[in-house]
């Protein structure tokens, strides 16, 4: 078992000379070395012994090492191929620890964790909102999803209506779950620096508030959201004017003026 921890700048710097590592900017790569941070994410990731957590991206082990301390038992997903080897390493002596090499886009995640789990990642921030919209859309038994993205986004999923960020993120996350923004995690956490603030945003998983047709309901929503200067009046003309006249809503209004509520009244009306 390797000590001292994995997030620490002196053993992470180790880790890559020996193993001839670099980050690699294509996949969004950054070593987190902080281990408060780790704990933090631990922590409000309520992990308790035996729970089942799917990481995406474990990269050298970092946060994988903090979930396995407290008892998880972890299934990772890693698309690097460089990384497996590095893992049995870094990671060797935790038999509660399960890699799958491979796109998180592409496994069918409902044959890989078919009982109730929660998800922990430091997601790559060229595809977060591909990977948010897939764990929350895709149906699975997850009841918590813990990631660290950048505050830009963290601060789209968590928006009221009413926000110049509310936007079609905000309304799919808040869709079906209640998201919170923990904690941000500053640049100097990770090897190298990036140029930008992350934050730590807790999802808790609940089922869609509404009994309607979800396909409708987010076309509706990503047309609304398409052209967000313009009224409802004109974004969404295409889906008849008489409907949205009689939709109860003012069609005067913008989208990002709508709560859930709204949207859903908005879409069952243009769907008669």
């Amino acid at each position: 078992m390797l000590h001292p921890l994995i997030a620490d700048p002196s053993a992470t710097r180790h880790i890559l000379k020996k193993f001839k590592l670099r980050a690699v900017k294509g996949l969004g790569q950054n070593f987190l070395i902080d281990a408060d941070i780790v704990r933090g994410i631990v922590e409000v990731a309520d992990i308790c012994a035996g729970d089942a957590v799917l990481e995406i991206g474990p990269g050298i082990g970092t946060l994988t090492q903090g979930l396995l301390e407290a008892g998880a038992h972890v299934t990772a997903v890693e698309v690097d191929k460089k990384l497996p080897a590095v893992l049995k390493e870094t990671l060797a002596g935790y038999e509660n620890f399960r890699l799958i090499e491979g796109d998180i886009l592409k496994i069918n995640l409902s044959e890989l964790m078919p009982k109730p789990f929660k998800v922990a990642a430091n997601l790559p921030y060229y595809i977060t909102t591909q990977i948010l919209l897939t764990l929350l859309e895709k149906d699975l038994p997850a009841t918590k999803i813990v990631t660290m993205v950048q505050r830009e986004v963290a601060e789209r999923m968590t928006a009221a209506p009413g926000s110049k960020i509310y936007g079609a993120l905000s309304v799919a996350v808040q869709f079906r779950s209640e998201p919170r923004l923990a904690f941000d995690v500053p640049p100097e956490s990770f090897l190298p620096s990036p140029e930008i603030t992350s934050s730590v945003v807790v999802c808790d998983v609940h089922k869609p508030p509404f009994d309607i047709d979800e396909d409708f309901f987010f076309k509706v929503v990503r047309t609304a959201f398409a052209q967000r200067r313009k009224t409802l009046l004109n974004s969404l003309a295409s889906f008849g004017r008489e409907k949205l006249l009689a939709s109860g809503i003012d069609v005067k209004r913008r989208a990002e003026t709508l709560s859930l509520e709204e949207f859903a009244a908005l879409a069952t009306a243009l769907q008669k």
